[in-house]
């Protein structure tokens, strides 16, 4: 057993190269091979956001609080609330992060294949990130 108590762990800032505006990642879990899982606790400032990514392995989202934006490729954006649980399958292109005036935070959980959790692309323009948000989905 492996136990981390609350606070045991500092957050980290999220990597410019990958996130648009204030991000901070809580590691949860990273197991070790043969083990796959890995989860963080993700606050985004209002207006930041992911950059445009895949998962080979696909991505648990739980919305934890606050109120958030997510896009599929060529999909709708979508308005995430607390409670709201998103799952993006294996290769989906999307992002995901807080609505342009209130912050978000989700638990991201994703598992390695091959050691990799994520493959990073460009990022996703303000144009379509201010897109008016589906309430209905």
């Amino acid at each position: 057993m492996e136990l981390h108590r609350q606070g045991s762990r500092a957050p980290v800032p999220g990597n410019t190269d990958w996130f648009s505006g204030s991000v901070r990642m809580e590691p949860v879990i990273g197991a070790e091979p043969p083990g796959r899982p890995g989860a963080a606790i993700v606050t985004f400032q209002p207006g930041a956001r992911t950059n445009w990514h895949t998962h080979p392995l696909g991505q648990l989202l739980i919305i934890t609080e606050g109120r958030g934006r997510a896009q599929s490729a060529g999909g709708p954006v979508v308005e995430l609330l607390p409670g709201d649980v998103v799952w993006f399958p294996a290769g989906e292109r999307h992002w995901h992060g807080a609505a342009p005036d209130a912050a978000m935070t989700h638990i991201a959980v994703q598992a390695a294949l091959d050691g990799r959790t994520v493959d990073w692309e460009s990022p996703v323009a303000d144009r379509d990130y201010l897109a008016e948000a589906d309430r209905s989905v």
